[in-house]
């Protein structure tokens, strides 16, 4: 993810940048988690779960998976809670665009994306869009649609873990 005002690639460069969330270092990769973009679809947990224990401290042990195993676990997340960045090899590339809509639930959104939002313009890979209208996180979704009883058709069932 990027912000206007950064440089590509979109994905995190310095562990630093409080905008990408905190950064979870192993020697071959850096995992970094935005809280605030975090809906629990749990694909990270589902993914590779000795890595993300939400049992453990910290709940993201990077050291317990290759690398490159993690990275693709990571690119499952529909939110774009989770990033990474290898210490050697490409950065994250974006997919092709789609947009897939989850029964109950958020627009998820994958492609080179650009989305201009009251905080600033956001640049980023995956991203969940708010539909149901009560998200205190506009325009991404926070998890709002499962208490505010949000019911709307789409193609997949969101997954309430």
């Amino acid at each position: 993810m990027t912000r206007e005002s950064d440089a590509n690639p979109p994905v995190p460069t310095t562990p630093a940048a409080p905008e990408w969330g905190r950064a979870y270092t192993a020697p071959d990769i850096t995992v970094y988690f935005d809280k605030a973009r975090c809906i629990h679809f749990a694909a990270c947990i589902r993914g590779l779960p000795q890595v993300f224990n939400t049992d453990a401290r910290p709940w993201i042990q990077p050291n317990a998976a290759p690398a490159e195993a993690l990275a693709e676990v990571v690119r499952r997340c529909p939110t774009g809670a989770l990033h990474y960045a290898l210490a050697s090899g490409p950065a994250e590339q974006p997919e092709n665009t789609t947009i897939q809509v989850c029964e109950n639930g958020p627009l998820f959104v994958r492609g080179d994306l650009e989305m201009a939002a009251p905080q600033g313009s956001v640049h980023d890979t995956r991203m969940a869009l708010c539909r149901c209208g009560a998200s205190h996180n506009k325009p991404f979704c926070d998890g709002s649609h499962r208490s505010s009883g949000f019911e709307a058709a789409g193609g997949e069932k969101l997954n309430q873990g």
